[in-house]
């Protein structure tokens, strides 16, 4: 029975995300609208990281321990809250879960958010919540909504006009969910030039910005000047407006530019020093962080880099939730203390705003939220008698953690907090996705209330304009 309403949710979530596209490719040119206090704002970063921890990361096994009880054989699954000890961190009032010893270390320069609570959506679906998260809109919706990144690279532009001003790396889309996952990894009306430039795997980053293997230069050029023309001298309505088509065609400029760009070397991760490259190499997504790190000094605006979500894979943890944990933070630890630590020691680090996120939390027993129950998905027995119960595996939507390093935030500060004993819900400083993505916003100097006119309506950059930066996250 969860099965049959899973699909029928997804079914409905991809008929209205594809109804959105076909309007968004033929919706005509997004005019900017005043934002009244725009000019007030001060921008005290110029470039956003995104670490998007996706399938779910239980925050009492992370950045929010609780009580530590250990694995024994026949234990009530009510008696588990975190199933690793705490360590500390460079700042005495915080606590870390075991395995998370190196961002521990750099504490320090950051700003951990406790109180941060999902939407509720009803039947929890992954990408559901990964839409909501990244374009700050529950789905579904009327018009394809942008994605944080493409709001940010339309609104300030590129810092360098050579390196795409919002990049992707991590994320296949041939995998289970990916075209839930294609409807929110784009730019939305907003149009293509402001979309992803999309890199599944950060060590095979440079094919991405050169001519195919065994392709001379100038096939290539003829090609792409026999595409673009091809595109141009279609009847308005096969690309879109005209105005999606121009912009289909800017983007393919832009992609040209990178080409036979200098800046083309900031995606060659063979050219960076062994002793560096092996700090980060912990996999996909330390490689990814590493990409992150040289794409900043090359110039980009907005770059994400996600531990992949694929259904039941990485940190969706339906069972085994403690032995895949561990290994999660294996690969996730030092490359984030090594990005942040890097970032320091060029100089960027205070321009540059990190986020490490995941859509939602986890608890053994609760799914949704306590006051908001939804169907369980996942069973529990009462007793543990095998280990493959023992850890988070429920959607856990009423707290989880968000981690927020340069870019102007406070250095060594705790926001919000959560209940000591389950339900180990927020109950402090309680913090919403339209308040981040303004504290996001206000960090690069765009106002929460910046709208653009889509379809004669304005469309807002937080949900309806009411997102509030949360001035307490500031330095």
């Amino acid at each position: 029975m969860n099965m049959m309403k899973h699909n029928w949710n997804r079914r409905e979530f991809l008929k209205t995300a594809g109804a959105a596209t076909l309007g968004a490719l033929a919706a005509g040119a997004p005019r900017r609208s005043h934002a009244a206090d725009q000019a007030a704002i001060q921008p005290t970063a110029d470039t956003v990281i995104v670490l998007w921890m996706a399938g779910g990361m239980a925050h009492t096994e992370t950045f929010d321990p609780k009580r530590y009880v250990p694995f024994s054989k026949g234990m009530p699954a009510s008696d588990m809250l975190s199933t690793f000890p705490r360590i500390d961190t460079a700042v005495d009032h915080i606590k870390f879960a075991q395995g998370l010893e190196k961002i521990a270390g750099v504490m320090d320069r950051g700003t951990l958010i406790r109180s941060y609570t999902a939407g509720d959506l009803g039947f929890i679906l992954h990408t559901r919540h990964q839409y909501q998260w990244h374009t700050g809109y529950a789905p579904p919706q009327t018009v394809a909504c942008p994605h944080l990144g493409a709001v940010i690279a339309r609104t300030l532009g590129p810092k360098n006009p050579a390196v795409p001003a919002f990049i992707d790396i991590g994320q296949r889309f041939d995998v289970g969910e990916g075209e839930e996952l294609k409807s929110f990894h784009t730019a939305g009306f907003l149009g293509s030039e402001f979309g992803p430039f999309l890199i599944a795997d950060p060590a095979d980053a440079v094919e991405s910005v050169r001519p195919p293997e065994g392709m001379s230069p100038s096939r290539f050029e003829n090609r792409e000047k026999f595409y673009k023309a091809l595109v141009a001298q279609t009847p308005t309505g096969q690309f879109g407006s005209e105005y999606q088509r121009e912009s289909l065609l800017r983007s393919m400029d832009n992609a040209h530019r990178l080409l036979s760009s200098p800046a083309a070397q900031s995606f060659d991760l063979t050219l960076e020093p062994k002793a560096s490259y092996d700090k980060y190499n912990t996999g996909r997504f330390g490689l990814g962080c590493l990409l992150a790190r040289r794409l900043t000094e090359a110039g980009a605006r907005f770059i994400e880099v996600t531990s992949e979500y694929i259904p039941f894979e990485y940190f969706d943890t339906h069972e085994n939730g403690h032995t895949r944990m561990a290994d999660l933070k294996k690969s996730i630890d030092g490359p984030i203390a090594q990005l942040v630590l890097d970032l320091e020691e060029r100089g960027l680090l205070n321009r540059t705003l990190v986020v490490v996120a995941s859509e939602f939390s986890r608890d053994a027993l609760l799914e949704g939220k306590p006051d908001k129950p939804v169907k369980d998905q996942v069973d529990e027995p009462a007793k543990v008698d095998d280990e493959k119960f023992y850890g988070m595996h429920r959607h856990f939507t009423d707290a989880g953690s968000v981690l927020l390093f340069g870019g102007g935030v406070k250095r060594g500060h705790l926001h919000g907090a959560t209940a000591e004993e389950r339900p180990c819900k927020t109950i402090q400083d309680r913090v919403v996705i339209e308040d981040l993505h303004a504290s996001i916003y206000r960090a690069v100097g765009i106002s929460p209330r910046l709208s653009y006119d889509i379809e004669k309506r304005p469309f807002y950059v937080t949900r309806d304009g009411v997102g509030q930066p949360i001035m307490d996250l500031f330095a």
